[in-house]
């Protein structure tokens, strides 16, 4: 499901995408490290539920601890990939322009890292629901109890606070390229031309880095502090 979700929105108009992020060429197929950053986390948690565990339960912390603690970090960890997708992918589109959520006060360039709006954080929240709506599907199908409301504003909450996350590491452990002249946002140095200059972030960790980092990030918390509190 985000797989097939964040497909469609990474080359959903990305020809008007490309007139403000130089990267949306190359982002529009998604190479192994992104591939990696959104898949890795779930998948061994995955795995060892399976080995640990056996089949999936229902989510009761009470009963069954640490089987709920992997399943919410698996939903965390998805809620997270589709809302930093959609944020990234649709919220480029929006048509007010976007501030630095780390300096609200100040206006940055569409396709900036750690650059948001309204209109973004709105698509983060339906990532994470729409995450929480396919759970809350299988569960159903596979005939495991679930708690409907909770389950989709859990995942919407998770959503949200992994796409914040990720802006915020955005704003600061991850540069941001411009080029004045064809006014062109840059992610990644090596697919900018030399003309380029730094306009904010230090060149810590690549964008595939900090995705990793924020998904791992709101799957300890979701998992471990959100899932408990709201399940």
């Amino acid at each position: 499901m985000f797989y097939q979700i964040g497909t469609k929105a990474t080359k959903y108009r990305k020809e008007f995408k490309a007139t403000k992020d130089g990267d949306a060429q190359h982002s529009a197929v998604r190479g192994p490290s992104q591939v990696l950053a959104c898949s890795a986390i779930a998948v061994i948690c995955s795995l060892y539920h399976v080995l640990q565990y056996g089949e999936e339960k229902a989510i009761n912390f009470k009963e069954n601890y640490n089987e709920s603690v992997l399943a919410c970090a698996v939903i965390s960890h998805y809620a997270t990939c589709l809302a930093d997708t959609l944020a990234s992918e649709l919220g480029i589109l929006s048509k007010s322009d976007p501030f630095l959520c780390t300096k609200p006060w100040k206006k940055v360039p569409p396709g900036t890292n750690g650059g948001v709006t309204m209109f973004g954080f709105l698509w983060s929240a339906l990532g994470g629901l729409l995450m929480g709506a396919g759970t809350l599907f299988m569960d159903i199908l596979s005939g495991i109890e679930i708690s409907p409301i909770r389950t989709l504003c859990f995942a919407t909450i998770c959503g949200l606070l992994g796409s914040i996350l990720d802006s915020i590491l955005g704003a600061t452990i991850q540069a941001t390229f411009y080029e004045s002249d064809k006014k062109l946002v840059y992610c990644e140095k090596e697919h900018a031309p030399k003309t380029v200059r730094c306009i904010g972030g230090w060149d810590i960790l690549s964008n595939a880095q900090v995705n990793l980092l924020s998904v791992f990030m709101t799957t300890m918390i979701g998992g471990i502090f959100l899932g408990p509190m709201m399940l």
